[in-house]
């Protein structure tokens, strides 16, 4: 765990979050700054910078499955969520630490805003 991640250190304990959903691998918790009514971010508990270093199927998966997860626990599936993974600055990536952003409870226009 690098000390400075601020994601690894919500994982630790050491720094609180709004927490909606644990698993062996990942943490789901309430974004700071939501851009939509529904915001959550779904965080591996293994330290892993962006999708770009990102090797292992079954981690991603467990990523993905968790955000579906959050998504019905949330009561999204019926009108519909976004599911963002942003990778490096130029993307919006401001934690690198890999996470899935769970958007939903308004529609949800494109591109992204």
């Amino acid at each position: 765990m690098p000390e400075s991640c601020l994601f690894c250190r919500i994982v630790q304990g050491e720094i609180p979050a709004a927490i909606v959903l644990e698993t062996d691998h990942c943490v789901a918790f309430r974004d700071i700054d939501p851009k939509a009514p529904t915001h959550v971010l779904v965080i591996p508990r293994a330290h892993v910078p962006s999708l770009e270093d990102a090797r292992d199927p079954a981690l991603l998966g467990e990523l993905l499955a968790t955000a579906a997860d959050v998504a019905r626990q949330e009561g999204l599936v019926e009108r519909g969520y976004r599911t963002v993974i942003n990778t490096g600055a130029h993307a919006g990536q401001t934690v690198f630490h890999i996470h899935a952003h769970v958007l939903g409870g308004r529609p949800l226009g494109w591109p992204p805003g």
